[in-house]
């Protein structure tokens, strides 16, 4: 049981770091893409938001062995304000009126989710004040 718990953290920090790697590469490409083509657009820079959060979780998790989860949610938050300014004009209002519900949707998540983890702490303190 050990040994198979022990694999399974390895095998999770290898994917992290393959998925952090991967990230770091493909914002590179990126960067150096818009460069020699001259083409930096709102959109690229939308997608190297999306690479630099993806970093920033896996680094979040090798410090604390935790992803908070606010941070998948700003991803998603950050894909979608992508798609809406890359397909804005060319789509229909209700996919459009969706997509923006989507975003208030998930940033309300977001903000529960950073208040329950400060009610957390306020507990925790409480507790151990109480303990001492």
């Amino acid at each position: 049981m050990q040994l198979t718990k022990k694999a399974s953290e390895i095998g999770e920090k290898i994917i992290l770091y393959v998925i952090g790697v991967g990230a770091f590469i493909a914002a590179v490409g990126d960067i150096v893409d818009g460069i020699l083509n001259y083409n930096i657009q709102i959109e690229r820079l939308f997608t190297l938001f999306i690479y630099a959060e993806i970093i920033g979780m896996v680094g979040a998790y090798t410090s604390s062995s935790r992803i908070p989860v606010t941070l998948p949610i700003i991803i998603a938050i950050t894909a979608l304000c992508r798609l809406i300014v890359m397909h804005g004009k060319d789509m229909d209002a209700l996919v459009l009126l969706g997509e923006s519900g989507s975003i208030l949707l998930l940033s309300g998540a977001a903000y529960i989710m950073s208040l329950k983890g400060k009610l957390s702490l306020e507990k925790k303190d409480a507790f151990d004040s109480g303990h001492d």
